[in-house]
């Protein structure tokens, strides 16, 4: 076993394919696998029922060894008798060195929500739950430098860049925009350049560091100690966001993001950056360039980076995080598993979440439906409010997405955080759930105190609305936005807001006429888009989220511009959004000693698992008996069930028990 397993360790350097995968849970059961069985697969056939009985199919095409359930290499091992004990002892020894990467597979799933709203602090809590904590990567860099201009409150982003493995890097963004004690709140941020197919090295700093920072927070305690437990924390990133996406990568693989999600778009070439980004290599992203004869790239070289600053030097590969592509289909799971980019059977991918149009934030738009500013064809698709109509076509079968998957976990989001959702996923064969909105006003989310407070106050009194808006979002996707009276979703105050893009983060490039490559968005100003070639019908009714997700978290910008009527300086306003189950928060929500409702991370996931405590106690107490059983091998058997479920219990414990 262990000649084998040294042998598969040099074999695979970070051992990121799916069979070599499955050789490595064989060896931790203390099986070895010929040479031969390894080349053409037929080795595994032997081990599978041994496989199947320890660790859930999906286990088998994961990146790494895997912790699922709950059980760890150790623990497997641990629980092998007879012969197999000592060689799966030391197997289980020895499984770390196969890879620098752990697949930990959640139950549960907190949901990517930028700017901020899944904030580092809402990923630590659901971390230190045991289950998968998310940040949003969405206009990080812009996030360190305005917390940065307010002072760093209680030093947080200081202490992150103080951990930082190039501290010329970390001190140059300080000189720049740190002001003791913050700005005056009547002055307005300073901004980074925005992105181009070809950024500055500011702006490249400013993002490796942004993103570093928020995963490290997401990870570390307050003394700076890690997280630690069987929790993971990763990272959501908008594939239509695109020019800053191999930058974001790297700089969350510095601080060892366990997981990376992407949706809004298709994903096909992220799972190669990875591999490479893990390497330190060189990567390149195709982008999305109107009317450009041939595809253009952005580029990202770590080796010129590090030459640049010259002050850091690689000493060793980064860990590659585990990446989970959201679809909506089971044929754009197909499609990704045939022609993404990465390395091993399964494309370097590790899962998937199936992502239905209930959810917050941006939607897939419906089969079939198509966005045209000009020919306004998708009226035709519109329901009486104005949102797209989604149908029949648009639900995802999910025996044949399970078969599609070859056995990779996979988690369902949009309407799923209810524990009898939840056990529905297990039982078709799911790893669990993805849950957005509820942890959206939870008290560790980014999430402005004040719209959580008003946002509860006002479910406590009634059901609030969502409307999926279908051409908010200069992306072209659906958007849902959640109708509040005092922020940008009522048409009159947008409408009284400057129209300005100084974030840029939703610009597409283009190429002019003349054959000059430019940047325009259609939430800028009209006539700024229409010198840029753009339609004007594009215009109507475009929403600029850059500026309004930003005042979500508490860091709008303020602009040298007074609305009719006004004393003081344009103040950006809230732009909400949320899934169609916002008014499920009531069931977490109490009240607090000053009279305001609050909830945490914990109290969502303590509902979500409880359901699990009451039948596996109800399961244990059929085996109340089993020691009383005559035949030997029938009471063993009883007595083995009756003792796998007081470990479930045990685990569902320790987990409902997690928290501050």
């Amino acid at each position: 076993v262990q000649e084998e397993h040294s042998c598969l360790s040099d074999k695979t350097g970070r051992g990121d394919t799916g069979l070599e995968s499955a050789e490595a849970t064989v060896l931790m059961l203390g099986m070895t696998i010929p040479a031969a069985g390894r080349r053409n697969g037929r080795g595994l056939l032997a081990a599978s029922a041994c496989v199947l009985l320890c660790l859930p199919l999906a286990a088998a095409f994961t990146a790494t060894p895997v912790t699922f359930g709950r059980l760890p290499a150790h623990t497997v091992a641990a629980r092998a008798s007879g012969p197999l004990r000592n060689v799966a002892l030391r197997s289980a020894r020895a499984a770390p060195a196969l890879s620098t990467l752990e697949m930990k597979v959640p139950k549960i799933i907190q949901g990517g929500m930028g700017v901020q709203v899944s904030s580092w602090k809402l990923a630590r809590e659901v971390c230190r739950a045991g289950e998968l904590g998310v940040i949003s990567g969405t206009a990080m860099e812009t996030v360190l430098i305005r917390w940065l201009q307010m002072g760093d409150p209680d030093g947080l982003y200081r202490r992150a860049l103080a951990a930082f493995p190039d501290q010329g890097m970390a001190q140059r963004i300080l000189d720049k925009y740190f002001i003791e004690g913050g700005k005056a709140d009547n002055k307005p941020f300073r901004n980074p350049p925005m992105w181009t197919l070809e950024p500055n090295q500011d702006l490249v700093e400013a993002t490796i560091l942004g993103n570093y920072a928020e995963v490290w927070l997401a990870k570390h305690n307050d003394d700076g100690t890690p997280v630690g437990g069987e929790g993971a924390v990763g990272i959501n990133c908008l594939t239509k966001i695109q020019l800053p996406t191999i930058v974001n990568l790297y700089g969350a693989m510095l601080a060892e993001v366990d997981y990376v999600l992407m949706g809004a778009g298709i994903p096909m070439e992220v799972p190669g950056i990875l591999d490479k980004l893990a390497e330190h290599q060189d990567a390149k992203l195709a982008i999305d360039v109107d009317d450009a004869p041939d595809t253009m790239y952005t580029h990202f070289s770590p080796a010129k980076l590090w030459e640049r600053t010259g002050t850091y030097k690689i000493e060793k590969p980064l860990p590659r995080p585990s990446f989970l592509p959201i679809v909506s289909s089971v044929t754009l799971a197909q499609a990704m598993l045939k022609r993404a980019t990465g390395a091993g059977p399964t494309k370097g991918i590790q899962g998937f979440i199936i992502e239905l149009p209930t959810a917050g934030g941006h939607n897939a738009p419906p089969r079939g439906f198509r966005y045209d500013a000009a020919a306004k064809s998708h009226k035709l698709s519109l329901n009486d409010k104005g949102e797209p109509v989604y149908g029949e076509k648009d639900t995802v079968d999910l025996d044949k997405f399970k078969s599609a998957v070859k056995g990779l976990p996979f988690w369902l989001a949009g309407f799923y955080a209810r524990p009898e959702k939840l056990q529905e996923v297990l039982a078709v064969g799911g790893a669990g759930i993805q849950v957005g909105t509820s942890f959206a006003f939870a008290k560790e989310s980014g999430l402005l105190q004040s719209v959580k407070d008003d946002v509860l106050q006002r479910v406590q009194n009634g059901d609030l609305t969502i409307f999926t808006d279908p051409v908010a979002s200069p992306t072209g996707f659906p958007f849902k936005v959640l109708e509040l009276e005092d922020s940008l979703s009522v048409k009159d105050k947008y409408e009284a807001r400057p129209r300005i893009c100084n974030l840029g983060y939703l610009r597409t490039p283009y190429i002019s006429k003349e054959g000059k490559l430019g940047y325009r968005c259609a939430s800028e100003p009209i006539d700024d888009y229409l010198k840029k070639e753009g339609d004007l019908a594009a215009t109507e009714g475009r929403k600029c989220l850059c500026n309004g997700l930003m005042a979500n978290a508490g860091l709008p910008q303020v602009y040298n511009y007074k609305a009719k009527g006004a004393e003081e300086n344009y103040v950006e306003e809230i732009l909400i959004t949320a899934g169609d189950d916002i008014n499920q928060v009531r069931q977490y929500m109490k009240p607090t000693e000053d009279g305001r409702l609050e909830y945490g991370a914990i109290d969502v996931i303590n509902y979500l698992l409880g359901r699990f405590k009451e039948e596996y106690t109800a399961e244990h107490n059929l085996y109340s008996d089993a020691d009383k059983a005559e035949d030997p091998k029938v009471r063993e058997a009883l007595l083995a069930k009756k003792q796998e479920l007081a470990e479930k219990i045990q685990e569902v414990d320790k987990q409902l028990k997690t928290g501050k």
